[in-house]
Order: structure tokens, then C-alpha cells, then sequence
């Protein structure tokens, strides 16, 4: 008889207690590789030729030697202050052997022994404001592998492919891998937990500045491992690990779905396979990948060539006391300032558009305004053209369209033109309204020359209007906006509509 693939998730709570830990790999924008001084991708945000920002360290070419790249140390050290972390006095590299066509060397440098930050803990707030904290084992330093592409397959998985292709371009890039303790009590909520800690750890890598955080790109990637134990049980279950799930929609789902896929294995009698995973988006399933290795099974040991890393007390104090506001506090204290309804400052949030927001409001424009360009205009363009919104202009622009909405000089719809030149590259707001003619008539004769004439072409309003029905206006507003081509300031037609209604 075949066993349950899934079973409902309400009754697996019922009888199992979930278990996650997440391991978030963090890309550091530096200017170049972590041991080379190879241009780093991550850094210039552009998608070359593939295999062309590689060098000989990269590949571990005979007779090349790795130099540790300060800046990510400086990178890596800010990061562990602020997930709460104690940085360590003294951290080494050291090689992970195994074997892969994505790693060159046929091994990894990265951090075993000695992380250069442990022992911390973050605040995730939920969005209806419970707070979970998060307790971090460990931050670690190391460098990126290559990228393979899987051809011929189902959605580029190496499953049923006819080949694979290489791009070294990666390798090298400097990372940190971020590791929690197993997490606890999150019970109905896990799931969405486990996105809401990933979105956590992507506002702090941005509020510092280290990382492009993108998680379309690969900027930060997301690995859940997932483990069920009966209710009353002390030992943990068999956990699965999920690998590079690339946005906080799928970690949500995926960490539902083993929830439910592993309780209606062991409650079927079977057991759960230790072993890595793959996340499908379009079935919304996980796939099997290779039994999951233990640290024994890599042959850590420390890397030759390289010292070990003593950051001075000097510097973890400069870098302690550079560190910003904390996402979490600075989002509270937005949603305080802003004075936004919940739903539309979480709409903010969900979207990814906080900081956009925010700039925005810094460079004078208000805060519903803000929003409404981002989470508008802006959304639905970008939406089009696949892309995210904060790519297809500036926090000033945006004010500054703002800006010339509130002192009359363009209205709502003649602003989405000014828009529309601005991302065209036509100029700035005021440059586009000034090429493209786009001001709002201000002139009153020319107002009451096209009132006059929608008056006479519609005598049965006149005297609808001058029978107090003033809403009977709305249609003579509307063929002055026609006649003026949308360029007439609405509010003062109104008003002078019913001037000429009280003088004839």
C-alpha cells in the first residue's frame, strides 16, 4: 500500500513539533574575490560572459597562493556585531574536500574550528508584531563555488538533463554563512518564521552596506533544514536540508511542504532519509538530492596557506560603533513616524521597498505620497519588465515628482508622464515637465474660454448645477480635462465652474 505523500498540516502539529535551522549564505560586495584579486561580480552587480571574471587563484592553478581580502574580514566582522555575535580573538581557514564540477580546486576555503563570529541572536517580528528570538551558532567566512547550468532537464535541474554547463565566475566570491541553533516553539508559524528570519537577515546585510542582498541573483541564499519529533519527545528527528531556496514566498512553502511530507512518512511507519534537498517552485514540491554529509565526511583541516585572522580590539570597536539603527527598531520607529495604517505599511514592507520609501520621505516628500509612487506606478512597470521597482529610479526623483504635484505645477496623470520621460532618460522630473510641455494650465481665461465653451455644448447641466445639484459638474470638469488635454488643474476648474453657473 502506498504511503500518504503529504499529510494535512494542522494534524501533523497535532503530533509532531517542528524543528528548523536555516543557513543563510550571505555574498559580500566587496571589490574583489575573497583570496584573489579578481574583479568580484557581486560587487558589479552585472551578469558577464560566463568564465570571464576568473583568475588562476580562482581555479587553484599550480603555484598560486591565496591572500585574505580585509575588506570582507571588515565585511564579516560588522555582520556577526550585528546579529548580537562575540567576535573571535583568533580565526583560521580551512579546507573542505570534496568534489564537485562547480569546485575547481576539488576543495573549498571556509571556516571550521574557529567561525570569526559566534554565539549571537536576532529579534524577528512577525507581521502581526510577535517576536521571535533567533539564536545564531555561528557566522563564518569562506568563498563561493561556481554555478552549473543543467541543460535538457525539468526546470534546469540536474534531473533528466542532457548536459551540464560550468561558469566559474562565482567561485571565489566572498561569502559568509550565517547558521542558527535549532529553533524552537515556532510551532503553526514555523514556516512563515523561517521566511520572516531570511527577510530579517537581508535588511541587515543592507542596512550595512556589505551586500546586495538579492536573492533573484544570488546574493543571499537560503538553506532549511527541517526536522520532526513526536510531542514529549527530548531527541530531534532525522533533519532534510533544503538547498538555495531564492526567495521568502518558496522558504515559506518549502519548510510547509517537509512539514507535511515528513509527518506522513514517519507516521506511515518509515523514515526520514538525512540527505539534501531540492525546492520546485512550479509543482511546490521537494525532490531528493544526495545523502546529507557530515563534517567528518569533508577531511577539514587547516589551510596552509593562510594565517590565521586576529582582528585588534581596536578595530571591532571602530566597527561596533559604526554599526546603524537596527532594521527592526528603525522599522518601528517609521511605522510610529509615518503614521500609516498597518496594512499599508506592511504592503510597504512585503513588497521590499522600505528603504526606497524612506529615502523618499528623506528627500521631502510625505509618506503616504512615497508610498503611493513605489507601491503604484512604479510596482506595476517594474512588474512588466521584470525587475524591482527600486531599479528604475531614485528616492529624488520621486520626491521630486511629488513635489511638483503639490505645488500644482503637473496633476496625478500628467505626473505619470513626468514619470515616463524620467525612466526613458529624459531628464529630471522638472526637466521632462519642461520639455514636454506638461505644465498644468494656470491661466484662468484660457479656464473659463473652455468651461464656457462645455457650458453651451451642454445646457442641461448649466442648469442642473444652477439648480444646486453641484455634482452635475463632474461632466462639465471632465470635457474641460479633454479639451485641455489633461493638462487644467481640476479643483480650480471646479471652482470656476461654478462661478460662470451663479453668473448666467
Amino acid at each position: 500500500m502506498a504511503k500518504p505523500e503529504l499529510m494535512d498540516f494542522e494534524q501533523a502539529l497535532e503530533i509532531y513539533e517542528p524543528v528548523i535551522g536555516l543557513e543563510v549564505h550571505v555574498e559580500l560586495a566587496t571589490e574583489t574575490k575573497m583570496f584573489a584579486p579578481t574583479p568580484n561580480p557581486a560587487f558589479a552587480n552585472n551578469d558577464k560572459e560566463a568564465n570571464t571574471w576568473v583568475g588562476p587563484v580562482d581555479l587553484g592553478l599550480p603555484g598560486t597562493l591565496p591572500v585574505v581580502n580585509e575588506q570582507a574580514v571588515r565585511y564579516s566582522i560588522s555582520l556577526g556585531l550585528a546579529l548580537g555575535c562575540s567576535i573571535a580573538e583568533v580565526s583560521g581557514f580551512a579546507r573542505k574536500n570534496y568534489f564537485y564540477p562547480d569546485n575547481p580546486k576539488n576543495y573549498q576555503i571556509s571556516q571550521y574550528d574557529d567561525p570569526i563570529a559566534y554565539e549571537g541572536s536576532v529579534e524577528v517580528e512577525l507581521v502581526d508584531g510577535k517576536v521571535f528570538h533567533v539564536e545564531i551558532e555561528r557566522a563564518h567566512m569562506e568563498e563561493d563555488a561556481g554555478k552549473l547550468t543543467h541543460v535538457g532537464g525539468n526546470a534546469s535541474r540536474i534531473h533528466g538533463a542532457s548536459s551540464s554547463l560550468v561558469d566559474y565566475n562565482r567561485a571565489g566570491v566572498p561569502l559568509v554563512e550565517i547558521v542558527t541553533k535549532p529553533i524552537f516553539g515556532g510551532e503553526e508559524r514555523t514556516p512563515e518564521l523561517a521566511a520572516q528570519y531570511v527577510s530579517t537577515i537581508r535588511d541587515i546585510v543592507r542596512s550595512l552596506g556589505i551586500s546586495r542582498a538579492q536573492m533573484e541573483r544570488g546574493n543571499l541564499r537560503c538553506d532549511a533544514n527541517v526536522s520532526l519529533r513526536p510531542r514529549g519527545q527530548e531527541a530531534l528527528g532525522t533533519r532534510t536540508e533544503t538547498k538555495n531556496v531564492n526567495s521568502f514566498r518558496s522558504i515559506e512553502r518549502a519548510v510547509r511542504y517537509e512539514i507535511q511530507r515528513q509527518a506522513a512518512l514517519l507516521a506511515a511507519g518509515g523514515t526520514i532519509q538525512q540527505e539534501t534537498r531540492h525546492w520546485h517552485e512550479d509543482t511546490g514540491r521537494t525532490s531528493s538530492g544526495r545523502p546529507k554529509s557530515d563534517a567528518d565526511d569533508y577531511r577539514y583541516f587547516p589551510e596552509p596557506d593562510l594565517m590565521p585572522i586576529r582582528p585588534s580590539a581596536e578595530l571591532v570597536q571602530e566597527l561596533r560603533d559604526a554599526l546603524p539603527e537596527s532594521p527592526v527598531l528603525r522599522r518601528r520607529r517609521f511605522k510610529q513616524d509615518w503614521g500609516l495604517a498597518d496594512q499599508e505599511f506592511q504592503d510597504i514592507v512585503n513588497g521590499g521597498l522600505l528603504e526606497a520609501v524612506a529615502a523618499t520621505v528623506e528627500a521631502g516628500a510625505t509618506p503616504s505620497g512615497a508610498r503611493k509612487w513605489w507601491l503604484g506606478e512604479l510596482s506595476r512597470i517594474a512588474n512588466e519588465r521584470g525587475v524591482h521597482p527600486d531599479t528604475l529610479a531614485t528616492p529624488a526623483q520621486v520626491a521630486e515628482i511629488e513635489a511638483l504635484i503639490a505645488e500644482g505645477t503637473v496633476n496625478d496623470k500628467l505626473a505619470r508622464q513626468v514619470l515616463e520621460g524620467v525612466l526613458a532618460g529624459e531628464g529630471s522630473p522638472r526637466e521632462v515637465v519642461a520639455a514636454r510641455g506638461l505644465a498644468v494650465v494656470s491661466d484662468d481665461g484660457a479656464l473659463i474660454a473652455a468651461i464656457d465653451e462645455a457650458l453651451t455644448a451642454q445646457p442641461d447641466v448649466l442648469a442642473k448645477i444652477k439648480d444646486g445639484k453641484v455634482q452635475a459638474a463632474g461632466a462639465i470638469i471632465g470635457a474641460v480635462m479633454k479639451a485641455m488635454g489633461g493638462q487644467a488643474d481640476a479643483k480650480r476648474v471646479r471652482e470656476l465652474i461654478l462661478e460662470r453657473a451663479a453668473e448666467n
